[in-house]
């Protein structure tokens, strides 16, 4: 979502406050501007700055959660691979930026590992596009706990690297024309 609308809190709502990272209570009857809606989670601004509200509080803002951050596209008898991982990353935005964490080129390694139960571990190696945002474990979080939606996948390691440092030649062609810096 690109377009800013305001409305009320019409109940109390945790949220994370950006780039700080802490968790805070948004009391009912704060007017808030919904800033973006993108991978099952909002970003508002208020006069305190910015805030990230997840998909569990989005009745708060009159909205109901995105299904994108509650179900996936693929069966439970499939089998994860690399394709499906790669899609659900695409699910995860950094609450600043509207394009996903993908084509931000903030996700350096994908390999999944075979368990001995037969279910998969996917590991995943990204950065983030500062190394003092408090964002971080957000969004590592929430892309650890999109990738445990995947069928099959019993554990998922999402770390956080600063080697090699991002640039903002690292951002894809499509990330590039989403951010009009083509």
């Amino acid at each position: 979502m690109h377009s800013v609308s305001t409305v009320v809190l019409s109940r109390d709502c945790d949220a994370i406050q950006i780039p700080a990272g802490h968790t805070v209570k948004l009391p009912a009857g704060t007017e808030v501007d919904i800033t973006q809606t993108l991978g099952g989670s909002y970003t508002v601004h208020l006069s305190g700055g910015l805030y990230r509200i997840g998909p569990k509080d989005a009745d708060a803002i009159g909205m109901k959660a995105a299904e994108e951050a509650t179900a996936r596209p693929f069966s439970a008898g499939d089998a994860v691979n690399e394709a499906m991982v790669w899609e659900t990353l695409r699910s995860c935005y950094d609450p600043e930026i509207p394009v996903n964490i993908v084509d931000l080129g903030l996700v350096y390694d994908m390999g999944i590992e075979e368990l001995p139960t037969q279910g998969k571990k996917v590991f995943v190696k990204m950065t983030l596009t500062a190394p003092g945002c408090g964002m971080g474990a957000t969004i590592a979080g929430d892309a650890q706990q999109k990738i445990l939606m995947l069928p099959s996948v019993e554990d998922a390691s999402v770390e956080i690297v600063w080697d090699p440092p991002w640039h903002q030649s690292m951002i894809t062609a499509e990330g590039r024309r989403l951010l009009g810096i083509e």
